[in-house]
């Protein structure tokens, strides 16, 4: 049986696509930071404080790479001291199904559980 270009094309694509993804929330810490922001703007401490046993590296460096991804918005305010908040933004928000659906997986397949 052969495969049509076009199938096999379709495929390449879902694969991509699935990377892309993966790419994203693939990564160490990045689901349970997406997590954090989904219902509010959250400063750096509060992250720093909400994702225990991070390191204040690896916490910039994540949120680096998500907002060069445009997953998640910083937003600074003019004030003193200054302040500084990430959201999410829509694209963000759209990995929020996925972060739930890796939060239900862990709550009920996990053998401590």
């Amino acid at each position: 049986m052969t495969v049509s270009a076009a199938h096999q094309a379709r495929i390449e694509g879902t694969r991509e696509a699935i990377a892309a993804a993966a790419e994203i929330v693939g990564h160490k810490w990045t689901a349970l930071i997406i997590n954090e922001l989904a219902d509010r703007p959250q400063r750096f401490r509060d992250l720093e404080h909400a994702c225990t046993g991070i390191s204040t590296r690896t916490l910039a460096e994540r949120l680096r790479v998500l907002e060069n991804a445009a997953v998640v918005a910083r937003r600074s305010y003019p004030e003193s001291p200054p302040r500084v908040e990430y959201e999410l933004t829509p694209k963000g928000e759209a990995l929020l199904p996925i972060v739930s659906e890796m939060r239900r997986f862990g709550e009920s397949s996990l053998p401590w559980r």
